[in-house]
């Protein structure tokens, strides 16, 4: 089973990075979690967010964000919506769901029907 995040929305902002003080680099990405098995694929509700600064190439924790980086992710979070969960089964799903039933209805014929 493969589990990863895939981006939905990145933003840039013009707020200083916290350990370069450069206002053009930092990127804030909205990522959802995407589950992919052999049998179904899934978009689950859990989602993430990463502050990078492009200039530097270092990813800023919420321990380092200033009053107004974390009022602009705050009013980012707030205008990001993330895609309905959902699940998709794949065609191996299918086939074994199908072959289940077939096997199911033949033995309930060879068990049932003989007594009717």
């Amino acid at each position: 089973m493969k589990e990863k995040f895939i981006t939905i929305k990145e933003v840039s902002l013009n707020n200083n990075c916290p350990e370069c003080y450069n206002n053009s680099g930092l990127q804030l990405t909205f990522k959802q979690k995407f589950v992919e098995s052999r049998f179904y694929k899934s978009i689950t509700k859990e989602t993430s967010h990463q502050l990078e600064c492009s200039n530097c190439n270092t990813s800023i924790y919420p321990v380092r964000w200033t009053e107004d980086i974390e009022r602009v992710f705050n009013y980012q979070q707030k205008a990001f919506t993330p895609k309905t969960p959902s699940t998709k089964l794949k065609k191996a799903a299918w086939l074994l769901i199908i072959i289940s039933l077939i096997v199911l209805l033949t033995l309930i014929g060879i068990i049932i029907l003989p007594y009717l």
